[in-house]
């Protein structure tokens, strides 16, 4: 919806919240409604792309990015410009970086025949779109990102200079110029592809079950599931924020949205400010990592690799299992440890009536999931689970004008069939009978004063998941800096020595290396370009060292999910410290805290690769692959098991520091690749659960 202002009223917001998605609205007057009108058509771009992909790939990312760059300089400017002039400066700047992009698609053919050797008028619309994309940036998410990427720019124009082996050969300027601001390895690299295609259809995807009432069914269930149990409201957080990156993959999104409502009712029930807001970060995070829709990172790393994304799918089920399994575990003795207690019976909603009355909502998520496991492409399955979403929204808003229950019965059933018909061969269905199915239904809402409002919510999705697109794809286009650093002057491969040299002493050093990396290079900057950079610099190098190749691009992964979560600059802790009224840093810590899973996790899967259902498991040969994933699975659940009782220091009773240390100890046993290692952690952990169940304080009622 539109906000309407004073068209000389300056909007109020902190300039580093963008980072976390622009506030409600477009902003004031006519420059609101200019906003809301180009979301709208960059979103329907790239529907038709998605559905009828008619141009050539550089084309349409460049278009992309125009129209990333033409929202970042028109809503920044919306949002903080004080006068009219300064916001028509804001919109010129972003017209002009349209223009950018759109050079692609406009010498689309002259670009190509005179490649290598660039006009005039090549440098300087290569050059404005640098200095926009890094502009639009910087005002965007602050100067962290832009600092990096900068460094890369300084070392690829000046590297020449330094000592080997750090020295390249030079490169002039053109050379530069033409490598990031036309080709497929700079701004227009494998991230900017995969956000004008897979991440904004997703984001629809995502937007549409929002606005259909998945956060209600979800919270409604998780509620009436963990509400009356021991901690219920942090338990309820968990279980939510786990439901919500099934469709979101948006960590901070995702603390914005559930947080509202989780935060302030584990504060409610006793658990401490920081920690409420830890719990609500840590489990908010692990949305990138949870399939089926996972984080914009799992579609680049499958195009990075070159296998379907399904692949990367399967590799993540069990460890983000183990994450919100290990948060789940974490809350349950933290309200222990507190006495705290569930919510009551009257306040809690039934899980079976919520499913009930909810379950159709689930219908295109169970089609996405379906889908992708049947080999169909991430673009086609989420076009078509797009599509069944806005059936439902739809012809939801169809039925209740119907006063007869029969006609209601009589649509879904006709519906259904005409839907089921399309996939009687079990093949893909031409997209232009979905289309006609949607456009049937729109014609038919537009005719009810109900459907009219479900046409314009409708409406309001798609300008507003063009908004919620800009962070990520400006991000993954500012990235191509790094890429096509690393391309031209091949410096990755000095790090990948440095790594496969340190490997060759001990590859758990090599691991813990790559892990200090990808969270200093994560401080203050989105999880995509952290493992874009870990991703080139140390997965290869892993790979060499004999670590599967989806487990070092994993592990890279992780540590970028883990850097939004670790102080200094927690992403997540930031989203989640005005809503629980804390500090932000003392919310970093607990999340940290809470989140030791996710920091083990990795370390597992290298030693154990059956746990991301990889080869090479050291079990395989005695167990069998399905033998040692369940044995990877039950090792990792002991190990987390341990760690959160070190971390909360909490079983049956309180545990005393040596307790813990005997604890720490079997969870490191579990971690480690020397010999007798499992069997060692196994019996300490049975003797640590034991001694402290011996000391469980004895019942009152039992005592008398």
């Amino acid at each position: 919806m539109l906000h309407e202002h004073g068209t000389e009223e300056k909007v109020k917001v902190e300039l580093d919240n963008f980072e976390h998605g622009f506030p409600e609205g477009f902003g004031p007057g006519i420059w609101g409604h200019l906003a809301y009108v180009i979301g709208i058509a960059f979103a329907v771009f790239q529907l038709i792309i998605a559905a009828w992909n008619f141009l050539p790939s550089q084309a349409v990312r460049g278009i992309h990015v125009g129209f990333l760059l033409l929202l970042t300089f028109g809503l920044i400017a919306n949002f903080t410009a004080r006068t009219n002039f300064q916001r028509a400066v804001g919109w010129i700047i972003g017209g002009v970086g349209f223009f950018c992009g759109l050079y692609q698609y406009l010498f689309y053919a002259e670009l190509i025949q005179r490649d290598g050797d660039p006009t005039r008028l090549d440098l300087v619309v290569g050059t404005v779109l640098a200095v926009l994309i890094f502009e639009g940036v910087r005002r965007m998410m602050g100067l962290a990102l832009p600092l990096m990427c900068g460094a890369c720019l300084l070392y690829w124009f000046f590297g020449q200079y330094l000592p080997a082996p750090l020295n390249h050969r030079g490169y002039d300027f053109d050379q530069i110029v033409t490598h990031l601001s036309y080709g497929t390895e700079g701004f227009y690299g494998v991230p900017i592809y995969v956000s004008a295609t897979y991440i904004f259809l997703f984001i629809l995807f995502g937007s549409f079950l929002e606005r259909a009432g998945m956060i209600k069914l979800f919270t409604d269930v998780s509620l009436g599931m963990f509400g009356g149990t021991r901690g219920g409201p942090a338990k309820v957080a968990v279980v939510a924020s786990g439901m919500m990156g099934t469709i979101s993959g948006s960590g901070v999104a995702n603390v914005v949205t559930v947080g509202q409502f989780t935060i302030p009712l584990m504060i409610k029930f006793g658990y401490r400010r920081a920690f409420a807001a830890g719990v609500e970060a840590t489990a908010s995070m692990g949305g990138q990592i949870m399939p089926p829709v996972m984080g914009a990172v799992a579609f680049i790393m499958a195009e990075t690799l070159g296998v379907d994304y399904s692949v990367i799918v399967k590799a993540a089920v069990i460890p983000a299992i183990l994450y919100f399994a290990s948060a789940f575990w974490m809350v349950h003795l933290e309200a222990g440890k507190y006495g705290l207690t569930g919510m009551k019976k009257d306040e809690i909603p039934s899980a079976i009536k919520a499913l009930t009355n909810g379950w159709f909502l689930v219908l295109p998520l169970a089609a996405l999931v379906f889908m992708l496991f049947e080999g169909f492409t991430p673009l086609y399955a989420g076009s078509m689970g797009l599509a069944l979403t806005v059936a439902l929204i739809l012809g939801a808003s169809i039925v209740l004008g119907f006063s007869n229950i029969a006609l209601r019965y009589v649509f879904w059933i006709g519906l259904a069939l005409i839907a089921g018909s399309l996939f009687r061969n079990g093949s893909s269905v031409d997209i232009r009978y979905v289309a006609g199915i949607v456009g049937v239904l729109v014609l038919i809402a537009a005719l009810t004063q109900g459907g009219r409002a479900t046409l314009a919510a409708c409406r309001d999705s798609l300008a507003d998941s063009a908004k919620s697109a800009l962070t990520v794809g400006m991000a993954c286009a500012i990235v191509g800096t790094i890429i096509g650093m690393m391309t031209q002057t091949g410096v990755g491969t000095i790090f990948g020595s440095w790594v496969i040299g340190l490997g060759e002493k001990s590859l758990f050093l090599a691991l813990i290396m790559t892990m200090l990396l990808s969270i200093l290079l994560g401080t203050g900057i989105p999880t995509i370009p952290t493992y874009i950079i870990v991703a080139a610099l140390a997965a290869p190098a892993l790979a060499k060292l004999g670590v599967p190749l989806i487990i070092s691009h994993m592990f890279a992964f992780y540590y970028g999910i883990m850097a939004d979560l670790s102080p200094p600059v927690a992403l997540a802790a930031l989203a989640a410290a005005p809503i629980a009224k804390e500090n932000p840093d003392k919310i970093g810590w607990e999340a940290m805290r809470i989140a030791l899973a996710g920091y083990v996790i990795p370390f597992i899967a290298v030693y154990s690769p059956a746990l991301m259902l990889q080869n090479g498991d050291p079990m395989q040969a005695q167990l069998g692959f399905y033998g040692a994933v369940a044995y990877a699975f039950v090792k990792a659940v002991v190990a987390i098991g341990l760690f959160g009782m070190v971390a909360i220091g909490f079983l049956f009773t309180r545990m005393t520091v040596a307790e813990r240390v005997v604890s720490f100890i079997a969870a490191l046993c579990l971690l480690g690749e020397f010999q007798y290692s499992d069997w060692v952690g196994f019996a300490i952990a049975i003797g640590a659960v034991i001694w402290q169940w011996r000391k469980k304080p004895v019942p009152a009622a039992i005592a008398a």
